[in-house]
């Protein structure tokens, strides 16, 4: 299991903070909101993350891709293997979650994450 790309591809997304939670979750934030966890242990899903209501009927209809226990009526969704949607594909849904979670940040959150 290889999480330093995925990792890596988070930090380089503007104000990225990571945290270790939950034992072995590495969170990924944006205004102290998550968009990312990541496993760093096996465990039944790799990774999890934030998406779009009609990205998440189209990923739950894949093999490999499940709703993210606690978090799918968030949009979330978790992947069993890290092999389940190529890395391209999977760096553009991460952004795109990433993107949802800033977007509902408020306004002076935003702000402060432009500015600063």
């Amino acid at each position: 299991m290889d999480i330093a790309w995925i990792r890596k591809y988070c930090l380089s997304l503007p104000h990225t903070t990571e945290t270790l939670q939950w034992g072995d979750n590495l969170v990924m934030k944006i205004g102290g909101k998550m968009y990312a966890l990541v496993n760093t242990e096996p465990d039944e899903h790799w990774l999890a993350f934030k998406c779009s209501e009609e990205d998440f009927a189209e990923l739950c209809e894949r093999e490999g891709v499940v709703p993210a226990p606690y978090l799918a009526r968030a949009h979330w969704v978790a992947l069993e293997r890290e092999d389940t949607i190529p890395r391209v594909e999977l760096k553009r849904l991460v952004r795109k979650g990433y993107d949802l979670v800033f977007a509902g940040l408020t306004k002076k959150a935003q702000s402060a994450l432009q500015v600063g």
